[in-house]
């Protein structure tokens, strides 16, 4: 739910702004504008993935996962998405996700906030109910005796029940 109403409160300060500029610099040259920054956009958008394209082929020719470049990808996706939006804020944003050291800026924003969620999240209750599951769980298994199931033999067909 918050990401829905951070969404629609950027959608609309984007709107706010882009008629505020507009009634200062004229239709036309508000019109020229956000078409310019589309263009600049795609022209952007094509030159870095073309350049990411090719080293994530080449991680993947040399045997190793091309994490980066499928977070870049992902980034140049929703940067062309926010420059075809009409408004300034949202190309701001756009060709902040095109331009790579804005971009590493960016990730490293994201990954300080999302490891600092992280780390929230992982400290739990602290009350003595999740302390007792714990020792429910440790007697549980350490429990002796037969242990029942059922397997199946990769030598005999499969039976249909």
């Amino acid at each position: 739910m918050p990401i829905l109403i951070f969404i629609s409160l950027f959608t609309l300060l984007d709107f706010v702004v882009l008629f505020s500029i507009g009634s200062q610099i004229g239709l036309l040259t508000t019109l020229l504008l956000v078409l310019g920054t589309g263009f600049v956009g795609l022209h952007l958008i094509r030159k870095e993935g073309v350049s990411t394209f090719a080293r994530a082929r080449q991680r993947m020719e040399a045997g190793e996962l091309p994490s980066s470049e499928l977070l870049t990808g992902a980034a140049l996706i929703f940067g062309g998405a926010l420059l075809m939006a009409p408004g300034f804020l949202s190309d701001a944003v756009g060709l902040a996700c095109l331009i790579p050291s804005a971009r590493q800026l960016m990730f490293k924003a994201l990954t300080w906030l999302g490891l600092k969620k992280v780390a929230g999240q992982q400290q739990g209750p602290s009350d003595s109910s999740a302390q007792t599951n714990q020792n429910q769980n440790r007697q549980s298994s350490q429990q002796d005796g037969p242990i029942e199931g059922d397997f199946i033999s990769r030598d005999e067909p499969r039976r249909r029940r």
